[in-house]
Formats: C-alpha cells, sequence, structure tokens
C-alpha cells in the first residue's frame, strides 16, 4: 500500500516517501503493509495541504523496478496528465 496525493501547484500524481517527502516515480514510494501504519501515513499527508491535495491509499505490489501499482486508476496516474500531447506522457515510451 501507498500514499498518493497530486502536487498542489502542478497537479502531477506523487506518492509519500519515508522521510514525509514527495516523489513522482511510484517505484521511489514508500511501501506500507500495516493498516495501522496506513492510517497513520495517510494522516500525516493530510497534514501536508500546502503541498498535496486529495491524499488517499492505493493498492501497490513489489516489481522488478520497485513499487508498482495494482489497479487500473493507479497505472494510468503514473503516465501523467492526459489532457495535452507533452510533457511525461509525450517523453516517455508507450506514453
Amino acid at each position: 500500500m501507498v500514499v498518493t496525493a497530486n502536487d498542489l501547484l502542478l497537479g502531477d500524481a506523487v506518492w509519500l516517501t519515508t522521510d514525509n517527502g514527495w516523489t513522482r516515480d511510484i517505484a521511489k514510494a514508500e511501501a506500507i503493509r500495516e493498516e495501522t501504519q496506513a492510517q497513520e501515513r495517510l494522516l500525516a499527508a493530510l497534514k501536508q495541504s500546502d503541498a498535496v491535495v486529495g491524499p488517499y491509499l492505493a493498492e501497490a505490489r513489489q516489481g522488478e523496478n520497485g513499487l508498482e501499482p495494482v489497479h487500473y486508476r493507479e497505472k494510468f496516474r503514473t503516465r501523467g496528465p492526459s489532457n495535452y500531447p507533452h510533457g511525461k506522457q509525450e517523453v516517455r515510451p508507450g506514453g
């Protein structure tokens, strides 16, 4: 499980790291295994309203290159904004 949100200024999907920072790479997110810890980390994220909006918990699993999303919605969010043909989707292969 991971805590995810959207960056307040840029709108990008971000994931909470072990040092209470945010990364745009889910592979670098903090992996949370226990429900109690997940709720605590979510509360910590909710207090960062000056950096992110809409924090919530999402399922993730360990993949070949780090954490990766389980559900389609989260897979889609890792590709970046889809409303413009530029930015992360333009640069990433298969984006």
